[in-house]
């Protein structure tokens, strides 16, 4: 596979400056603004796609550019990334200002759609800032509503970095107030997993289209990357406002991706499916052995084998 090229860092300006025909960098108080432009023919050259750093990506070093730029950039629009400066679910001032900023000098008027999209803590605030920026949609993965206690009892993920923000104080507290001010969502989650579902059931409306990525885990988002739909699904959502059946068609691709493989051959096996695992288990290392996986890549199916077989011979024993 070979390397990708290193990002240039784009040139710092002032937010005032900041305009939509040329690349810049906007250093925020605690929040960055990294815009490219798009391309200058092609179906979406005059679509932005607005993206939002996550816990995970404040672990990447300097330069990071937007959150999942390398995969956006292909589709041919232009793409702003919100960067965060801590862990913090944008639970400060810095990332809405800058958005209202450029709400107010026109930066988005010439965009013929714009999407907003983000994953856990991105999606988090891609929903929040959306009624910022006129007709934006929104694509989000596996999003929390809030991490407030008093209105998401029922999360009690990510603790340390829970403690370090504010989830007392207005605004931008919980992702359902602003759901009826956002044209479109699309919000990809995994029923299984219990906080993501609860966090989805609380975004419930008529133009939001809830998507359930059985198995997926909370990292839904690595899943449609590696399945290669994650392209389909922001194009699907720029053309269309909606997510299409061609996303399903690509996301067939998650039988092939371990994460989602380990997910169901375990989540078969808390269900008692001894027979169906065996046979899923036998099917997933042989298509690891055909795509040459290391061994450590199909440990997972192994055991999920083994303790099949275990339960099926104990079953027969009785």
């Amino acid at each position: 596979m070979s390397e990708q090229p290193p990002l240039i860092v784009p040139p710092q300006v002032l937010l005032a400056d900041a305009n939509a025909d040329a690349r810049f960098l906007v250093l925020g108080a605690s929040s960055n603004l990294w815009y490219e432009q798009g391309a200058t023919t092609g179906p979406h050259a005059r679509d932005l796609i607005i993206s939002f750093d996550n816990l995970a990506t404040l672990d990447e070093a300097w330069p990071r550019g937007p959150w999942a730029y390398r995969r956006l950039a292909p589709i041919g629009a232009a793409v702003l990334g919100v960067q965060s400066h801590a862990k913090d679910w944008f639970r400060c001032t810095s990332a809405p200002d800058m958005l209202r900023a450029l709400t107010a000098q026109g930066f988005f008027d010439g965009f013929a759609n714009i999407v907003m999209i983000g994953a856990s803590m991105g999606g988090f605030a891609a929903l929040n800032f959306a009624p910022l920026v006129p007709r934006a949609r929104v694509i989000a993965l596996s999003a929390q509503t809030s991490m407030s206690k008093h209105i998401a009892p029922f999360e009690a993920r990510f603790p340390y970095a829970v403690r370090k923000s504010n989830w007392d104080a207005q605004p931008f507290l919980d992702t359902a107030a602003a759901i009826p001010y956002i044209p479109a969502v699309a919000l990809l989650f995994d029923p299984f997993t219990p906080e993501d579902a609860q966090h989805a059931a609380r975004m419930r409306a008529p133009h939001v289209q809830a998507i359930r990525l059985n198995h997926a885990t909370h990292e839904a988002i690595r899943v449609v990357m590696k399945a290669g739909a994650f392209q389909g699904l922001v194009q699907d959502m720029l053309a269309h406002g909606r997510v299409t059946p061609a996303f399903w068609a690509q996301y067939r691709g998650r039988k092939t991706v371990p994460k989602w493989q380990k997910s169901m051959l375990f989540a078969a096996l808390d269900k008692g499916h001894f027979r169906g695992t065996l046979r899923a288990a036998n099917q997933v290392l042989a298509m690891g052995a055909a795509a040459n996986l290391p061994d450590d890549e199909m440990v997972f199916a192994r055991r999920a084998k083994r303790e099949a077989l275990r339960q099926l011979e104990a079953k027969a024993a009785e």
